[in-house]
């Protein structure tokens, strides 16, 4: 099993790890309840050195991401970053990712831990233009620093003026005297916040760092225990959840990173199901009778037809209620329909809702 460069760190501190994506990550500390708590209303830090960090650079770098991603990267300019995904060649998708445009012949490409090497020789079978290609995942520590009071507890690091970033901006700088660290107004919380990326070296130091410097914020460390129930209160997809080899982007409610303003990868073919329409579709969930709904249950009609499969769901700390995310028939995908969730035997009421659940 793969470790981080804070492994030690998080043992240290007592924190239940489990085998995630193949390295051994922290799942929770305090537990997930008052570590969500933490990031809603206050600060908190992921350790999410387990995903992957690509280079892209030379004269074609942009060319081969917008044949291979379904969003318009030619939009981006130096500091910004974009959300995308990788589709396949048979109407799923391969992953989603983020873009970050470094200068006009550099992008860092942030993919799924799980996905590295696919998307590596994903990537690497469409590059037939020279484009250099690095991995840097290995050498790259990954900081999610969350909350509402990131920028405030993080400001005496950096000079980089983090009130005034922008959602999705990034800015390379001096951060806790550490050169070249890359702070990115990103995050899988909707709670407002930070990435942070940097050499392993300056791991330990960055960390001590940043809890000295959140210390009097409440700041904690956080699991994937956690960051599971915040993404998914903010209905944001998880990749091998809600979005897969199978699953369109249309299918998945991302349209809207979905350009056909030019070609990629099996976009005709994307664009022939925009045009005759989906026939099912990733709708949230909230339970009106007790229950959860959980990953692979289904979801039935008031008939007790199967009419859809729920991919991600949890009890919502922050709302106090079951909500979850499924794909079913487009019919049945109105806010406000009726559904029902098959947990063991039984048929639990349950209503389709809009996301942002929170």
């Amino acid at each position: 099993m793969k470790t981080t460069a804070l492994t030690l760190k998080h043992i240290a501190l007592g924190a239940k790890m489990v085998p995630f994506a193949g390295y051994n990550m922290p799942v929770q500390y305090s537990g997930i309840n008052a570590e969500h708590d933490t990031v809603r209303k206050g600060v908190g830090v992921f350790d999410v050195s387990h995903m992957g960090e690509f280079i892209l650079k030379g004269d074609h770098a942009l060319q081969l991401i917008q044949k291979i991603t379904s969003n318009d990267a030619s939009k981006l300019v130096d500091g910004k970053v974009q959300y995308s995904c990788l589709p396949n060649e048979d109407g799923g998708i391969v992953d989603d990712l983020l873009v970050y445009r470094l200068d006009e012949k550099t992008y860092m490409l942030v993919v799924n831990a799980s996905n590295i090497e696919k998307d590596w020789n994903w990537i690497s079978k469409y590059d037939d233009m020279g484009v250099e290609m690095k991995d840097i995942s290995d050498r790259t520590t990954l900081l999610a620093i969350q909350g509402p009071k990131a920028a405030e507890a993080l400001q005496k690091l950096t000079d980089i003026d983090l009130s005034s970033m922008e959602y999705y901006s990034f800015k390379r700088g001096k951060f806790a005297g550490v050169d070249n660290v890359v702070v990115s107004a990103t995050g899988y919380t909707g709670a407002g916040g930070f990435e942070i990326y940097f050499d392993n070296q300056h791991a330990d130091h960055i960390w001590e760092a940043v809890f000295k410097a959140g210390e009097s914020f409440g700041i904690k460390p956080i699991g994937l225990g956690a960051r599971d129930t915040l993404r998914l209160e903010m209905g944001f997809c998880l990749y091998g959840n809600d979005i897969d080899d199978t699953t369109s982007p249309l299918e998945a409610g991302l349209g809207w990173i979905t350009k056909f303003t030019k070609e990629f990868t099996n976009s005709a073919a994307l664009q022939q199901q925009k045009q005759e329409g989906i026939s099912r579709k990733l709708i949230g969930i909230e339970m009106i009778e007790r229950g959860i709904p959980r990953h692979d249950y289904e979801i039935a009609d008031a008939d007790g037809n199967i009419i859809g499969k729920v991919t991600s769901g949890t009890q919502s700390p922050s709302l106090q209620k079951a909500i979850g995310m499924g794909y079913v028939k487009t019919g049945f995908a109105k806010e406000g329909t009726e559904i029902y969730i098959k947990i063991r035997d039984n048929k639990v009421k349950a209503k389709v809702v809009k996301t942002p659940f929170l």
